[in-house]
């Protein structure tokens, strides 16, 4: 049999400037004639009654399990016909890929799908394995991903499993009336139920595990039903729905009944991953508030003194408050504020969520310490419909201003400290909001602009009379910061005396840096015990030239290579 001929191959060819010729086409085309062909074949697989030819080298080359099986030494290794316990459509899909490399999952029906995902896991094809599970992590669907989870799991495919997770979680209450559903395994079912964004109502579930149960009946389901949260069935339910049912020892319904008077339930929630939920597509609303129809609108930049923004009386207690409820129960760990910025006040506040409305959580607590701008919060992730936003302080006037507020789950969470976020990255940058006060006033911001190599006698650093107030470097909200560098003025030999200090309210402040008695010059990198920091002042006492204390250049944390002690030596 001829496998290619001339025509073809010179087609194939490809003549290029360097001199390269490149026939993989034709290789290929080759390799995929031998496929089920008897030319060169010197072995035979019996499958299902049926022979398939095939050729050992082949095998081997693109198999361990066959080049095991065919030149490992085994009894197989001398034999022509060798049978296997396989099924037949799946083996000759299984040989198509090895003397092809390729497999057209969009023709194949989905229980052939699956089921070859055992098969190229049996055979050691685990990059085969690998592109089944991306595709099918592409093609779930509420008829497919039961089965698809329980061969995720069976196959031990974490990706592949959790991506079945996470559309079920979305998809939670049409999920419940598949007919699918049904067919989970207890395990599967029990992983998904312990989920706390497998979101739908707890009646939904009780229903789904109920009709699941009883199609089930082989199965001992006590078990399963630990992983329905009774509780949040409501003590009606419980007692005119479950209660006559009698599937439930009366210990268990007892202490589901107790539970739905506690303080703290284990309530779901969606999972909606980097998205902002509270917004009027998610049928998220203000509450509460004067101007409630500003919060949540999306607008950041067409606020002024009079419009744009929501507010409410600062007074003691939470008796004034903004409150935003989400249009549904989600888990949240991150909140976006911003807060009215258009002249250098501050603002303190907390921020608390709920569930219920009734019982409330603090997740953020900055009513002792000043804010300014955007806010960005995060805190550890849980069930949230209701957002409560409480203004303690503000240093202009008796209201507490908020232009926008954002709230979802985040990806990336960085290091938090209690309520405070421990940077790894500069913050005190014009992108971070921050900004450089003199005399309490917002001046010029090349200090924290980036650039510290243009500048000279006349522009590029920021600068104040010696033994005056010194430069006040303003954060947006509280960070908890141990260091901080900065370039001093060094286009001659001058050299400056100076202390550091930080403040959370710009009224108590604490030493970090002391350099009043030593004299110093271009770079200073430091570092002290971390602590809550929004305010950093800088206070020149004196230079070698008699005149004004000038910095080039800050940055908070400080952000110097870190130097091994080896490399130091």
């Amino acid at each position: 049999m001829q496998l290619s001929s001339t025509t073809n191959r010179m087609n194939n060819m490809k003549a290029e400037s360097m001199g390269k010729v490149d026939l993989t086409g034709c290789l290929l085309a080759d390799m995929a004639s031998l496929c089920f062909s008897e030319s060169y074949a010197d072995v035979e697989f019996l499958v299902q009654e049926q022979k398939l030819p095939a050729h050992r080298v082949v095998l081997a080359v693109r198999s361990e399990y066959f080049r095991a099986l065919l030149y490992g030494g085994m009894s197989e290794s001398t034999q022509r016909l060798i049978q296997l316990d396989v099924r037949l459509d799946l083996f000759k899909l299984l040989l198509e890929y090895i003397y092809t490399g390729n497999l057209l999952l969009t023709t194949m029906k989905d229980d052939v799908v699956i089921d070859m995902l055992g098969t190229a896991d049996h055979y050691g094809f685990h990059d085969l394995q690998l592109a089944i599970s991306k595709y099918l992590t592409q093609s779930l669907t509420l008829k497919n991903v039961c089965v698809v989870l329980d061969a995720a799991r069976f196959n031990n495919l974490e990706d592949l499993t959790e991506a079945c997770l996470s559309f079920m979680d979305g998809n939670a209450s049409d999920l419940l009336q598949e007919e699918s559903f049904n067919l989970l395994s207890q395990e599967s079912l029990e992983m998904v139920l312990q989920r706390d964004t497998f979101y739908a109502t707890e009646g939904e579930i009780f229903q789904g595990v109920l009709k699941w149960s009883r199609l089930n009946n082989a199965v001992d389901t006590g078990s399963l039903w630990d992983s329905v949260r009774l509780p949040l069935i409501g003590i009606n339910d419980l007692l005119e729905v479950v209660r006559p049912l009698q599937i439930l020892d009366l210990n268990k319904l007892l202490d589901a009944i107790s539970q739905t008077r506690s303080k703290i339930l284990p309530y779901r929630s969606h999972l909606i991953l980097g998205k902002n939920v509270a917004t009027a597509e998610y049928s998220a609303r203000c509450t509460k508030g004067v101007g409630c129809s500003n919060l949540l609108n999306g607008d950041v930049i067409n606020y002024t003194e009079g419009k744009g923004y929501t507010y409410h009386a600062i007074s003691e207690g939470k008796d004034n408050a903004i409150v935003v409820e989400l249009g549904a129960m989600y888990n949240i760990n991150h909140i976006r504020l911003l807060l009215w910025d258009k002249d250098p006040r501050a603002y303190s506040y907390f921020i608390e969520v709920s569930a219920d409305k009734l019982n409330w959580e603090r997740v953020i607590d900055y009513s002792q310490y000043h804010c300014r701008s955007w806010q960005y919060l995060y805190f550890a992730a849980r069930p949230v419909r209701f957002i409560q936003i409480v203004g303690t302080h503000n240093t202009s006037n008796e209201s507490y201003h908020l232009v926008s507020l954002e709230a979802m789950y985040a990806i990336d969470v960085p290091k938090l400290i209690g309520h405070f976020v421990s940077p790894v990255d500069n913050v005190a940058t014009i992108p971070m909001h921050a900004c450089v006060m003199i005399d309490c006033e917002i001046t010029c911001n090349t200090l924290i602009d980036g650039n510290f190599l243009d500048y000279d006698e006349e522009s590029g650093y920021t600068s104040h009379q010696l033994n005056e107030k010194g430069i006040v470097v303003r954060l947006r909200q509280p960070y908890h910061v141990g260091s901080i560098r900065l370039r001093l003025w060094d286009r001659s030999d001058v050299t400056y005396n100076f202390y550091v200090q930080t403040s959370t309210n710009c009224k108590d402040w604490e030493m970090v840096v002391d350099k009043r008695n030593e004299e110093v010059r271009s770079w200073q990198n430091f570092h002290f015990t971390p602590r809550a920091v929004v305010y950093i002042r800088i206070v020149g006492t004196d230079s070698s030239d008699g005149e004004a204390f000038a910095c080039v250049h800050f940055e908070c944390p400080s952000q110097a290579p870190i130097i091994k002690e080896d490399e130091a030596d």
